[in-house]
């Protein structure tokens, strides 16, 4: 049922089938950020050749955003508008809530053959997955069952995974928990962060969903539950993630700079201000110290040498990481060759783990 992203069909022939279905799925689309914009545009563009109808969009009502705070449409009800599509934006389906009960009502008047979730937001009780003919299927970021929950991406980087990929998922009443219905796979470059492994997941995403709905009723047939004793959970992150701790590994502290970029993106203290770590070179396993976690070892041009913790107990001599860019409170991002040009960090300057 893995298939790797160079193995797959990508393309847009349509399958060949003796009995066509006679008129298109009536699909309703249900998402919010940039990642399931991705999947939405796709389908729009290949509706004919998959044989569907997408009769309406549902997002997170508009959010203020900026500086002036002013109400931002979705990533997704920015596509959905820009191609006429109905744009449904309920704050609930909680039949305890009479708006609930209303949004349920209304889900229920576009007939949906099937729904298609991504990255939505909003918790779908049972009552709304089972109004589809066909159910509701999950576009997941990683490949279950592990990493269920809200941050898989971050989380496969943060814990040096090699590879991840998307599972299309029959949703069910639990976390990520329904059946697996396909899944595509694909290496974790050791130059990725999460900015750049939400982008090739998204498009990852567009294109396993095009291929389950080339062949819905095969891929359903063929389902096969998700085993627990396997999953793990993605937590979603918090802004005390990106606060570095000198006596991790370098390993660590490298994975952790790729995977919190952009948010809420790695950070330490110099003198009692911030200085966000921006990017690293992999980790060079022949460069060790004996400074202390924190010590800036050298501040070289093309990067700036950091004490770290060893890399295992059995190891005699801690490890080094090489930052690259950094930015200074108040300040912009800058290079280790403008740094070591501007003498604004110097070698046995001490990174801190707080502004104390």
């Amino acid at each position: 049922m893995t298939t790797t992203a160079s193995d797959a069909d990508l393309s847009t022939t349509s399958i060949v089938s003796d009995h066509p279905p006679a008129k298109p799925l009536r699909v309703v689309f249900a998402g919010t950020p940039e990642f399931a914009a991705v999947s939405l545009a796709s389908l729009i563009k290949q509706q004919d050749i998959l044989n569907i109808d997408i009769v309406a969009v549902y997002t997170q009502p508009d959010r203020k955003a900026g500086r002036g705070q002013k109400l931002s449409a979705s990533a997704v009800k920015q596509v959905a508008l820009a191609n006429d599509i109905a744009v449904e934006q309920p704050v609930t389906f909680k039949k305890s809530s009479t708006e609930g009960m209303a949004a349920r009502q209304n889900l229920r008047s576009y007939q949906p053959d099937v729904m298609i979730v991504a990255a939505y937001g909003l918790i779908l009780p049972i009552g709304v997955l089972t109004t589809p003919t066909y159910g509701c299927l999950n576009i997941h970021a990683s490949l279950l069952p592990r990493w269920r929950g809200a941050a898989p991406i971050h989380r496969a980087l943060l814990a040096g995974d090699s590879e991840t990929g998307i599972t299309i998922m029959q949703m069910d009443k639990g976390l990520d928990t329904g059946d697996m219905l396909y899944k595509l796979s694909a290496p974790i470059e050791a130059s990725d962060t999460a900015a750049s492994l939400h982008d090739k997941m998204a498009e990852l995403g567009a294109a396993a969903i095009n291929t389950v709905l080339k062949d819905l009723a095969h891929y359903q047939a063929q389902a096969v539950a998700q085993d627990d004793s396997q999953a793990n959970y993605a937590e979603k992150l918090v802004k005390t993630e990106g606060e570095i701790d000198w006596t991790q590994s370098a390993t660590r502290i490298e994975r952790q700079i790729r995977g919190l970029t952009p948010w809420p993106g790695a950070y330490t203290f110099l003198a009692g201000q911030r200085v966000k770590i921006l990017a690293s070179l992999p980790v060079n396993s022949s460069q060790q110290t004996n400074e202390p976690a924190g010590t800036v070892i050298s501040v070289g041009r093309k990067a700036i040498l950091v004490a770290c913790g060893k890399e295992n107990e059995s190891e005699q001599s801690a490890s080094t990481l090489a930052i690259t860019d950094l930015q200074f409170a108040g300040g912009k991002p800058m290079t280790a060759e403008q740094i070591c040009h501007g003498n604004q960090l110097d070698d046995g300057d001490q990174f801190t783990t707080d502004s104390k």
